[in-house]
């Protein structure tokens, strides 16, 4: 063996000698105490009740595997029911026999696939634009798009139950940002007003979820249009629950309300109608080019990898020549509203297949989510600080999929557990 790897610690056995650990830096003293004997994570540890990182170990959809046990997933973002659609899953086959398994590089430099190109016009297209850009999550669209656009100077109008990552994309931004109460456009205006008496030179840009991710709820599109267009401000609508599901043909938030011409951006995700993974946004050419060209999250990333673009390439396809999807979708999202609404459970204001079912305490609703496992239903928790205090849900969302057995299943599950918990009366409803 060289002298190099002799000074690297390799033995001439080619195993890498124990060593020991090093003195744990002040920084890490928060990384103890989130583990400490008497602290919740501790606690909902040793009862089991802890709901998060919970391996899959098949997934067909409607249907899974977790810790040996077939359940009903009543808690995945699989809307349209394409993740396992043969169709979809030969062409990412096909796309890895193609190109390989991935790119080695940014779009910016190697990491450019004519399946990239031919994905981006085909968005455009179907979302009645002029021109796309990919990013490799949906997560980095949102970040990268703020980041671009919004630089000094310049402010952001951002609703206070935005996604994280338009948050992180607020943070990273050198603009300012403020935030407008949830839904409230008469605290927008007045944010708006301000600051064209404060800053009349700003660049104004509004930023919200087209569809709020925990509640359901749809944006206040057409209020939001009417005030970017009075205050001269960007509207940006982060359609990642909206694009495949809502809409004339699933175009989105925007398109909901028919004025996709008068929004000026839209971003969304592949990670849920699209059963995939990466993120768009659409717009102007002009815009999209500046975006292209200046958002590090899109520069500085590895590519999406072909496989991944395939698979949304043949699900766009698939969401355009099967509109039943779509029907079958809202079919199954209003049966199971009135559904839980019958029994006396609050759903919030849910007005899509994101339907939450309210749990107050966060010590019920983990306890809720562990014996609707139980009864065979995957739901999805979700505590403080995701959720305000005394509002922890029980966050179901509904795939075109679904069976009707299927959903009724999930309703007397929902009922024997609620009843238990004492969320709902002892006659499933509260009367």
């Amino acid at each position: 063996m060289s002298d190099r790897y002799s000074k690297m610690g390799v033995s001439a056995s080619g195993s890498i000698p124990t060593t020991s650990t090093p003195e744990q830096p002040g920084l890490f003293t928060k990384c103890d105490r989130f583990f400490d004997a008497d602290g919740v994570f501790a606690q909902i540890k040793a009862a089991d009740l802890y709901p998060y990182f919970r391996p899959v170990e098949k997934n067909d959809g409607t249907r899974a595997i977790i810790q040996g046990r077939e359940i009903i997933m009543a808690g995945s973002n699989n809307y349209l029911g394409l993740l396992s659609d043969p169709r979809v899953k030969k062409a990412a086959e096909d796309a890895i026999e193609h190109y390989g398994t991935g790119c080695t590089g940014s779009r910016f430099l190697n990491g450019t696939l004519d399946l990239h190109i031919q994905l981006e016009e085909q968005l455009a297209r179907f979302m009645g634009t002029e021109a796309c850009v990919l990013f490799s999550t949906g997560y980095m669209t949102n970040q990268g798009v703020i980041q671009s656009l919004a630089g000094k100077g310049d402010i952001i109008f951002s609703d206070k139950d935005n996604h994280a990552c338009i948050v992180a994309g607020t943070t990273v931004s050198v603009a300012q940002t403020v935030r407008f109460r949830h839904d409230d456009m008469n605290h927008l205006r007045k944010l708006l007003e301000k600051s064209a008496i404060e800053s009349p030179d700003a660049g104004k840009f509004i930023v919200s979820d087209g569809v709020f991710s925990m509640s359901g709820a749809v944006a206040q599109v057409p209020q939001l249009v009417e005030l970017a267009e009075e205050f001269n401000a960007a509207l940006m609508l982060d359609d990642a629950h909206a694009v495949g599901v809502i809409g004339p043909g699933g175009r989105g938030s925007a398109a909901h309300f028919g004025l996709g011409s008068r929004v000026h951006l839209t971003t969304g995700t592949f990670s849920k109608s699209f059963a995939s993974l990466g993120g768009f946004v659409v717009g102007s050419r002009n815009v999209i080019e500046f975006i292209r060209h200046t958002a590090s999250a899109h520069i500085f990333s590895a590519s999406m990898p072909p496989s991944a673009v395939a698979t949304v390439l043949k699900c766009l396809e698939i969401l355009e020549s099967e509109p039943e999807r779509l029907d079958r979708l809202w079919e199954i999202s209003d049966y199971m509203r009135n559904g839980f609404k019958a029994m006396g459970f609050n759903v919030l204001a849910s007005q899509t297949p994101v339907i939450p079912v309210v749990a107050n305490t966060m010590m019920t609703c983990l306890q809720m989510w562990h014996d609707l496992l139980e009864e065979g239903v995957f739901v999805n928790a979700v505590v403080p600080p995701a959720v305000p205090q005394g509002q922890s849900l029980l966050r179901t969302s509904y795939m075109a999929t679904h069976t009707n057995e299927d959903l009724d299943y999930i309703l007397q599950a929902f009922k024997k557990v609620g009843k238990k918990h004492g969320v709902i009366g002892s006659n499933g409803a509260t009367g």
